[in-house]
């Protein structure tokens, strides 16, 4: 039967796939289909093992990202942890109502088990946040970060809850582990000498599953916590990012078997089916709340409204602690059917609540409003510009390049906008007007000041999507100045082009030109250094800067 395996998940991934859901959903369906066939979780241990591993793998990846400064802002604490209540306050005596009413998957449960469920119902998905996220362009956005951030709090509660459900105390040897981060810098420099290749990937395994999850275990704490602290050891180092993404598809594969394994502990009923619908409904609850609490952290109205219909699902993580409780015996396992069967039918609403979401603000902007309370976060207020000639987007090498060039050259206020603070920080040392922000975010041309006598845009960021992104921004702020970019491939510039961009810098194609203009003002410069029998050509021509090239088909 493993070839049957293998293929009905594949199909129903597929299928899932097809009209824009997480696969995850079809992994679940797979579960299902799987256990009509007469298979059952008992008979693959293996499967089961493969779970432990993804989520094994899965807490390690989110140490990898954790970002330790942003879950000490108080939208993101505050917030998660007063939702965390608010939710167990509402779930518990609603769920104890349900009972009354004759539910009878609620009937005679005791207080602590209403806890349970209302503790698993109060996560909302990183899954399927950050794939919205990212199929938006919004990762950066505040408010993906702040969604972010409070997803990465629930699942810190997750894994406190996975810890404490393990029900043994811990040995004195557990003791030893605050000495790990003094192994950091021999950790780091095993980091440095691993490469890029199959060894990076052995190693992020070995860091996860050996000194993370095997050694916590060891002394009697929980494997997770373990993945998740040792993630967080690493997050600092250069190659963290390309660590997470070189196992990304491990973790990915071995959650498969984790969806698997909970459509194989059964099929829902017309009851259960019933149930999870209802569970459903109650979500707008758990929407209005986010909204409530982060206006209350002084954060627009409309960057509340977008966070918070991003975390308006159920959660895998809320798999994960009704999977644990149904283990233990402290919730029947109907429940995790349940709790499944909510997941599936909240992605296939919030999908297209995500994708309307701006339109849903304008409908109710005006009510929502008043809701701000002033004055604003200081990451969201109107975004101050003044009046610039030229403005430059993207603050890199190649930004604060042409920023220079500018300045030497032309007269007229010249300002970047740049996302990440540290080098906002740095320019404004070296005396450069930049402002943080991020281009490639909506919320960013939503909040941006206009500028009257804007001549010039220059996109230098470093992805062409976001290139694009801001053009299509501009002309719908009816900017009618010149717009140039810089491009890596020849597809990118025609479609920069065609989308309205005057000139167009291809950095493939300069580099060459760029490289011996380079070499001939060094050699000039130290004749004496001239290799004997050389031939150097030389030109009147001064070198031109990326801001005034005219195509990228003759670069300079």
């Amino acid at each position: 039967m493993e070839p049957a395996i293998l293929i009905i998940t594949l199909l129903c991934g597929m299928l899932v796939s097809r009209v824009g859901l997480p696969p995850l959903i079809g992994y679940l369906a797979a579960g299902f289909v799987l256990f009509t066939l007469g298979i059952e979780d008992t008979s693959l241990p293996i499967l089961q093992q493969l779970a432990d591993l993804g989520v094994t793998l899965l807490l390690f990846s989110i140490g990898l990202k954790l970002d330790l400064k942003s879950l000490f802002k108080a939208e993101v604490w505050a917030g998660s942890s007063l939702h965390l209540i608010g939710s167990i306050l509402f779930f518990v005596p609603v769920l104890k109502l349900l009972g009354f009413l004759g539910i009878e998957q609620l009937d005679g449960f005791s207080f602590n088990q209403l806890m349970l469920i209302s503790f698993a119902l109060s996560f909302s998905s990183t899954v399927f946040a950050v794939k919205v996220l990212e199929d938006s362009g919004d990762m950066q956005s505040l408010y993906g970060r702040v969604a972010i951030g409070i997803l990465i709090m629930q699942d810190i509660f997750a894994v406190i809850f996975l810890t404490i459900s393990k029900g043994n105390i811990p040995s004195v040897w557990a003791f030893a582990l605050l000495l790990l981060p003094l192994a950091r810098p021999l950790i780091y420099k095993v980091f440095d000498r691993v490469g890029h290749g199959e060894m990076l990937v052995l190693f992020g395994l070995v860091m996860a599953l050996v000194v993370g999850a095997w050694l916590f275990e060891a002394v009697g704490l929980k494997p997770d916590l373990g993945a998740l602290i040792v993630g967080i050891l690493l997050a600092g180092h250069a190659k963290s990012s390309e660590l997470a993404k070189s196992i990304y598809f491990f973790k990915e594969l071995f959650l498969v078997a984790f969806f698997l394994t909970i459509g194989l502990n059964g099929l829902p009923t017309l009851a259960d089916i019933g149930l999870a619908a209802i569970l459903v409904a109650l979500i707008p609850v758990k929407i209005l709340m986010f909204v409530y609490l982060l206006t209350r952290f002084k954060l627009r109205s409309r960057t509340s409204l977008l966070a918070s219909f991003n975390l308006g699902n159920y959660s895998e993580f809320g798999l994960i602690v009704a999977a644990v409780a149904a283990h233990k015996g402290w919730l029947p396992p109907e429940w995790l059917i349940i709790i499944a069967v909510a997941l599936s039918i909240s992605f296939l609403f919030a999908a297209p609540f995500n994708n309307n979401v701006s339109n849903i603000y304008q409908r109710f902007q005006s009510k929502l409003t008043k809701l701000e309370r002033h004055p604003l976060h200081p990451e969201d207020r109107q975004i101050r510009i003044g009046n610039p000639r030229f403005l430059i987007l993207g603050m890199g090498r190649i930004g604060s390049g042409a920023y220079d060039e500018l300045r030497a050259k032309y007269t007229g206020e010249i300002l970047g906008i740049e996302h990440k603070q540290e080098l906002v920080d740095f320019h404004r040392n070296e005396g450069r007007n930049v402002v943080q922000g991020d281009a490639s975010d909506t919320d960013f041309w939503v909040k941006l000041e206009r500028a009257p006598h804007l001549e010039l845009v220059l996109l230098a960021m470093p992805h062409h999507a976001g290139n694009l992104f801001a053009v299509q921004q501009l002309q719908k702020l009816n900017y009618e100045g010149k717009i140039s970019a810089i491009v890596q491939y020849a597809e990118d510039a025609e479609s920069l082009k065609e989308s309205g961009v005057h000139t167009v810098y291809n950095l493939y194609e300069a580099a060459g030109a760029g490289f011996v203009d380079h070499v001939i003002k060094e050699l000039l410069d130290s004749p004496p250094e001239l290799v004997p029998g050389s031939v150097v050509a030389s030109s009147d021509q001064p070198n031109q800067s990326a801001i005034n090239d005219t195509t990228s088909e003759s670069p300079s």
